[in-house]
Formats: structure tokens, C-alpha cells, sequence
């Protein structure tokens, strides 16, 4: 029972089985399309910047019977796996980087299973472009030979450069990488194809090479999610290649060469290109040459065809073997003399003196210093340091020291040193200067008092005493004018007067009546200046040597003592060439036109190359009639040695813009003036913390006591004759100014006093102890004795002293006074 039991079942269950194996369906995935991001990944595509780890894509699928399913991929051998997917989840993730140009699709085998049935299906995966590839040249960087006869607009090269991206990031457009406007080339931007601009010429002489960069730009595309445009360059290097329109050209001018001046001349050349001396350089008389030296082309059948010519400028160096030498207007000399009144202005010339300094020597050569010696320090001489020639100029320094009554003639030494040169040659000169008497000086008593003893039983008409006074100016100063009983003041029939030896004479005239009553007066009689001289130069001939950017003086005095007579204009009337110069009215400043700069400007402008200008100039005076002298002046014009030192480093570069150092200064001033009020407002501020105001107190000063003078002849009579004379002073009271500031406290102002007249002379009989005796002015005030002594009273005496007093109470008497005033 058991077995059959167990036969029959066994069959039952194997029914069963196969049953439901034959219900068992396979899985599948869902087909959402090619724009879902899940099913199988058919078509699906992704962007080749995507970054590696991104989840890009869910697979999804589903079984039948409703079993469970795993997912997988597969490549096919030998291929990169780009892609990973979870078995449970279906999320497919990117492991690689990927690459458009290099694969742009990709195929997967994309698997689903329940376990027992495993559907595999073969899918495609694209790979879009992003924009990550920049343009590439295929003919550059590239040398083109192109003529210099090739016209303008010519196309000459074609640029070309592929972008392996697609779309816009792919397309390819090209630019010229240049700033310069006058660039030659330009390029087409569509086709690349480079041409020679409209209106420009390739100029073999002018530039050989010329080096271009091209530009190649994409047009744009999206890369890791913004827009990108990338471009290259590269270099086009063009060779302009020579046609025969050009003549020779000399190649590194300009030409400069040099010869001693002791060289010996030379019979024949000794090469092609080089210049001989053929002279002695001493014999030429000039410094610089200029050789015009012609180059021509030679083809190859030997004919001449383009020429060209240049200037070489050969210098004659100079040997330093010649002093300094002073000369004047007859020739060389050691000793120049001239006569002038004493005292003359301070700053004046010494107009007598016409002494030129010359060293025939060139450069450093002819560079030295003057210097004048002698007693004190009268007299300088300007200019100091000279180059080659100068006016030698002496002014006068200390005005006093120059005195007649001291020595009647002054001795100098002018002496002339070289300065940079081994044998620092020299020269002396003596000035001699005689010296004409002034009347600079009042006559002067020989004692300050005298004392005088006479018997009280003299008789009348006995000596008492003698007083002389003595002048130490020599000759009769007041003989040139007389006076009529009319009162009319003439001047003696002998008498010259000329403005430009005195214009001044003052003297005192005194008017007396029969009783011996006067009054005086000074009379002060001023010379007027007529225009009698005409303008003089130094010479009729001037030479000067102008370097350029700095101008040349020159100077011509007129003798006339007043303005405008002695006032000078200056004019250019006639140049050889012209149209060069321009000249400073009212210093006589020559300089050159502002557009001349260089030496080969002034070369430009002659056809001499010698440099050498002669300008007649003109000096007029302002006087009325006017005159005028004329002089020529030859100017050699050089250039301008190098200057050394920040102060001329800072000229050099500020003579072309003058506002440059001029704010300079401004700025300097500034920074005084800011430092100067912060150091004023500081010390305001700190006296106005400590200044504390005091009460004033008014201080009077007391009078001084007025006594009367002895009377030796007698006194017991009251002696009040010469008080007639005799001008009173009142003090005013002035305030102490405690505090010492500018407040004035209780004060009050005393205008100054005004000029006081001399004192008449006493009245015969009358002495005062002490005083100078007084006499009448016969040149001017200073002859005369002006005290500033206040006329005191003397203290009454009693009338019972005896007329005879003690010689040593005298002496006593004569102190008190002197101590008083």
C-alpha cells in the first residue's frame, strides 16, 4: 500500500514541475525612449565634459512572474569600460573620462536576469561634443619670401587651422594680433588668406623682416556648463626681398674723425673709404671739416647707378701750446693803467680798463680762471672761468676802501691759469689805477677844545688862543659858482660843468645885515644830463662762440649819466645767412630760434658748414635826439660739451620743457613756506598759553638840568646872546611795555623831528667851553657843525666869583659838560 502510494505520487510531483516550469517567463527591460534617463540605454547620450562618478542613467526592467531582477554590463573585449552599474538599483555610473574626437559612441551590453532567464541586449551609447578642442594651424608657424616690388592689396599667404570640436565650436575664424596702427598686412578673417593693405608698400631699405601673429578663434561652445571660446597663434615670418630702387646707404653715420694738430701729411690713400690728410693741420686755420664723401652702386658690367653722399666731420685736435694772453685795444700787454675819482658806486664798471683775455688753445686746453690781486678787497673781476676768449670786466666790490687821502694810485695783479691741463700755463698783467681827489671829507678842528690864559691886565686887542681846523681833500670845491649882491648865483665864467663828472653841488650862502644879524641857507644845484654820447661796443669787431641751447652776450655803454639817455636798446639789422637769431632788447642776449636744436638744423639751414654767423647789431639810446652805434658780431656756433652733476643732468632734461623746472622751484617754495607757517602757528600758540598782560607803568624821564656858560670876559653879565639860536627839545613821555609785545600801553607817537639848520656863529665876545668854534660852510653841510646837543642853561653863579677862575675847576667844569652831553 505504502510503495504504490509512493509510486503514484512520485509522477504526480514531476507533472507538477514541468508545469510550472513551462510558465516561467523571461525578464525585460521597459523601452522609454531615446530622451528618457531610464530602460535599456538605447541611443542614449551624453556630453564628453561629463565628469567621471557622475550617475548618468537608471536601468529598468521588470519579470513577468514579478521575480526579482539584478542588472549588468558587459563591453566587448579589448574596449575601455566606461560605465559600472549597480545590480540591485540599475544606476549607472560614468568611470571614465570620455573623449569625443578619440570615440564619439560607445556599445554596452546591458543585461537584466530574474535568476533563471537573462535577457542581454547590445545598446549604443553617444558621446556629444562639448567645445575643449582650441584650433590648430596646419601651415604654421610658416617663412614667406615676399618682393618689395609686390603691390599693394596683394594676397601673399593663406592661413589655415582646423578645430576638431563640432557646431560653432568648431567653426575657425582668424585675426591679426597687432596694436600698430600702421601695420602693413591685414588677413581675411573667413578664408585666412593675408594680403599687403591698401595704400602700403614693403620697403626692403626701411625693414627686412617683418613678423606677424595670427590669431585663430573658435566660434564658442558650452564646457562644464558655461561658454567657452578658445583660440591659438602662431608666427608668420616675412622676408622682404631687394629689388635695385634704392641707392647705397652709409651705415653708421654720422661720420666724426680726428687729426693733431702737429700730423704730417701723407703722399697717397692708402685705401678705398679712407681720407688722408694731404696738409698740415696748423696751416688749415680752422678746427672742424666737413668732407662730403659720395658712394655709388657699380653693376655687374661695371657701370655706376645709384649714388649716394654723406658728411664726414674731421677735427683737428689741439695740442695745448699756448699761454693765456691778455691784450688791449693796440695788442698784447702786461700792463694797463686808467685815472678814476675816488669812491666810485659799488657794482660800477671800471670802464677805463679795456682788457681782453685770449688762449688760442681749443677745449680744456683754453679753459683757465682770472684773478685779480692786490690790496683789500676793492675791486673783482667777472667773468672767472674762460673758454678760449673773454672781455675781461672789473666791477667795484668795497667803494670806501678806494680813498684818495689813503693811496693816490692802487696797484693789481690779473693773472690767468690754466685749470685742467699738466702744464698749467699762465699769465700776469698790472692794472694800475690813479685816483683823482673828491671832497668826501669836512674840515676838522686839530683839538676837540683849547685852553687859554690871559693876565686880567691885558690890554684890549691881546691874542687869547688860535684855533685851526684843516680839510684833508685837496683843490677849491665851492670856486665854480659866485653869488651877486642881488642874490642871483652864477657860475664862473671859467667853468665846464658835465653831468657825467659831478651832477651834484650843494653849499651854504649866508645873508648878513649891517648889524651882523644873518641867516643861512644851502643851495643844492643839480647838473641835468643831456644826450651828448652815442652807445660804444668794446670793440667794432666781435667774436663770440655759441653752444647751442645757451645764449651769447654782448654789451655796449653808453656814458650819459641819466636814464633814458644811458639806457640801451638792442636790434639785429642785418645776418649772413639770416633767419637764425634773435636777440634780448634790453640785455643783448643772442640766442638762437627756438626750432634750432642741433647742429645739423644749423647745417640745414647754409650751405656753408663752417658755422660761422656775422650779425650786425645795432645799440641805440633812448635819448632825445636818439643815437645809435652799429657792430658786427661773428659767431661760431658747436655743440655743447656733456655736462656732469644732478644740477646739469636736470638742465639737460629740462631745456626742452622750461615749466618742468619751474614747478620744481615752485614746489621748493612751497614746502618753505608750509614749514615756516607751521613753526609761526606753534610759537602763537605756546605765547598765547604764557603771555600774561601786566598793568603798564608810564615812565617820564626828567629834564635835564640847563646851566649857563662862563662868561670869561665877564661874568657877572647875564649871557642870553646866544639863545636866540638855540632850538628846544620836549620829551614825551613814553610807556614801558611790560608784556614785550606790540601793544603800546599809555604811549603816544612823536613824529620824527625835522631837519635842523646849523648854528649861527656867536656874537663876538662870546664862548661857550666845550664847543667847536663855528664857521661859515662854504661847500657843504658837512662843513658846517650840525650838534645834536641840546642847548643847556647854565647854573647861575654868585655874583661875588671873580671873573679869574682856577684851571683845575675849568677842567672840571669841561667834564660835567662833556659827561652831560
Amino acid at each position: 500500500m505504502n510503495i504504490d502510494n509512493g509510486i503514484l505520487f512520485s509522477p504526480l510531483c514531476f507533472l507538477v514541475h514541468v508545469c510550472f516550469a513551462q510558465s516561467d517567463y523571461a525578464p525585460y527591460f521597459y523601452d522609454n525612449g531615446p530622451n528618457s534617463n531610464n530602460g535599456n540605454l538605447a541611443l542614449f547620450s551624453l556630453s564628453e565634459d561629463t565628469p567621471k562618478g557622475t550617475q548618468i542613467y537608471i536601468l529598468n526592467g521588470t519579470d513577468p512572474e514579478g521575480q526579482p531582477v539584478r542588472y549588468g554590463l558587459a563591453f566587448d573585449p579589448g574596449s575601455k569600460e566606461y560605465f559600472r552599474v549597480d545590480p540591485k538599483s540599475g544606476v549607472v555610473t560614468l568611470v571614465e573620462e570620455l573623449n569625443r574626437e578619440a570615440q564619439d559612441e560607445i556599445e554596452v551590453l546591458v543585461s537584466i536576469s530574474d535568476g533563471l532567464n537573462k535577457v542581454v541586449e547590445k545598446v549604443r551609447v553617444f558621446v556629444m561634443d562639448a567645445n575643449d578642442e582650441q584650433p590648430v594651424f596646419q601651415n604654421m608657424p610658416s617663412i614667406v619670401d615676399v618682393p618689395e616690388s609686390t603691390a599693394s592689396g596683394s594676397s601673399i599667404y593663406k592661413v589655415h587651422a582646423v578645430d576638431k570640436d563640432t557646431g560653432s565650436g568648431g567653426s575657425v575664424t582668424y585675426f591679426l594680433q597687432s596694436n600698430d596702427p600702421n601695420s602693413k598686412f591685414a588677413i581675411d578673417r573667413h578664408s585666412g588668406v593675408l594680403r599687403i593693405k591698401p595704400g602700403q608698400n614693403l620697403d626692403y631699405e626701411r625693414s627686412r623682416t617683418h613678423f606677424i601673429t595670427v590669431v585663430a578663434k573658435d566660434g564658442g561652445g558650452n564646457h562644464n556648463g558655461r561658454v567657452q571660446v578658445m583660440s591659438s597663434s602662431a608666427t608668420l615670418t616675412i622676408n622682404v626681398i631687394d629689388s635695385q630702387d634704392t641707392p647705397p646707404i652709409f651705415v653708421g653715420t654720422p661720420y666724426f674723425g680726428y687729426v693733431y694738430e702737429v700730423s704730417s701729411p701723407v703722399s697717397s690713400l692708402n685705401d678705398y673709404g679712407c681720407i688722408t690728410l694731404l696738409a698740415y693741420p696748423a696751416h688749415l686755420r680752422r678746427e672742424i671739416f666737413n668732407i662730403k664723401v659720395k658712394a655709388s652702386e657699380v653693376n655687374s658690367e661695371g657701370d655706376l647707378m645709384d649714388s649716394s653722399v654723406t658728411t664726414v666731420t674731421i677735427r683737428v685736435v689741439d695740442l695745448n701750446n699756448h699761454p693765456p694772453t691778455f691784450y688791449g685795444e693796440d695788442g698784447p700787454r702786461n700792463v694797463f693803467e686808467m685815472t678814476m675819482y675816488e669812491h666810485p658806486p659799488e657794482g660800477e664798471i671800471l670802464r677805463g680798463l679795456k682788457i681782453t683775455v685770449n688762449d688760442s688753445d681749443q677745449g680744456a686746453n683754453a679753459k683757465f680762471n682770472l684773478r685779480l690781486v692786490g690790496p683789500g678787497r676793492m675791486l673783482k673781476v667777472v667773468p672767472q672761468t674762460v673758454l678760449n676768449e673773454a672781455q675781461v670786466t672789473i666791477l667795484v666790490e668795497d667803494s670806501a676802501a678806494i680813498d684818495y687821502e689813503k693811496s693816490q694810485t692802487l696797484i693789481f695783479k690779473l693773472l690767468a691759469v690754466e685749470i685742467d691741463t699738466p702744464e698749467r700755463f699762465s699769465a700776469t698783467a698790472d692794472i694800475v689805477i690813479n685816483l683823482l681827489d673828491t671832497n668826501d671829507n669836512a674840515p676838522k678842528f686839530t683839538s676837540d677844545f683849547y685852553i687859554a690864559r690871559i693876565p686880567e691886565n691885558s690890554p684890549g686887542g691881546s691874542n687869547v688862543v688860535s684855533v685851526t681846523a684843516t680839510d684833508p681833500d685837496s683843490g677849491l670845491w665851492v670856486a665854480l659858482f659866485l653869488i651877486s649882491d642881488s642874490g642871483i648865483i652864477y657860475t664862473q665864467p671859467w667853468a665846464s660843468l658835465d653831468a657825467e663828472v659831478k651832477s651834484k653841488y650843494n653849499f651854504y650862502v649866508k645873508a648878513e645885515d649891517t648889524e651882523g644879524k644873518y641867516s643861512l641857507a644851502e643851495v643844492f644845484v643839480t647838473v641835468l644830463d643831456l644826450n651828448d654820447h652815442p652807445p660804444e661796443f668794446s670793440n667794432d669787431s666781435l667774436e663770440k662762440t655759441m653752444i647751442i641751447g645757451a645764449p651769447v652776450k654782448i654789451e655796449a655803454v653808453d656814458d650819459d649819466a641819466e636814464e633814458p639817455n644811458n639806457v640801451i636798446e638792442y636790434s639785429i639789422m642785418k645776418t649772413e645767412p639770416d633767419n637764425i637769431f634773435d636777440i634780448n632788447a634790453q640785455t643783448g642776449e643772442i640766442k638762437l630760434k627756438s626750432y634750432i636744436k642741433s647742429m645739423d638744423i644749423v647745417q640745414n639751414i647754409t650751405n656753408q658748414r663752417d658755422c660761422t654767423w656775422s650779425v650786425v647789431v645795432q645799440a641805440r639810446d633812448r635819448g632825445s635826439p636818439s643815437f645809435s652805434t652799429t657792430t658786427i658780431v661773428k659767431i661760431d656756433i658747436t655743440e655743447a660739451t656733456q655736462l656732469r652733476g644732478p644740477f646739469a643732468y636736470l638742465f639737460m632734461q629740462s631745456r626742452e620743457n622750461p615749466m618742468h623746472i619751474l614747478g620744481l622751484f615752485a614746489g621748493v617754495i612751497m614746502v618753505m613756506v608750509t614749514v615756516t607757517v607751521l613753526i609761526s602757528t606753534v610759537l602763537f600758540l605756546r605765547n598765547k598759553k604764557s603771555n600774561k598782560i601786566l598793568p603798564s607803568r608810564r615812565i617820564i624821564r626828567r629834564r635835564a638840568k640847563h646851566r649857563k656858560q662862563w662868561n670869561f670876559q665877564n661874568p657877572f653879565k647875564p649871557q642870553n646872546n646866544g639863545e636866540n639860536f638855540m632850538m628846544k627839545e620836549t620829551d614825551v613821555p613814553t610807556a614801558e611795555n611790560i608784556n614785550c609785545n606790540n601793544n603800546s600801553v599809555g604811549s603816544r607817537w612823536s613824529p620824527p623831528t625835522p631837519p635842523r639848520a646849523p648854528m649861527p656863529p656867536p656874537l663876538p665876545g662870546y664862548s661857550r667851553p666845550g664847543d667847536r668854534s663855528w664857521a661859515v660852510p662854504t661847500v657843504s653841510a658837512a662843513v658846517a657843525s650840525k650838534s645834536n646837543r641840546r642847548p643847556c642853561k647854565h647854573k647861575q653863579e654868585n655874583p661875588i666869583n671873580t671873573a679869574l677862575v682856577s684851571e683845575l675847576k675849568l677842567r672840571l667844569e669841561q667834564k660835567r659838560m662833556t659827561n652831560r652831553y
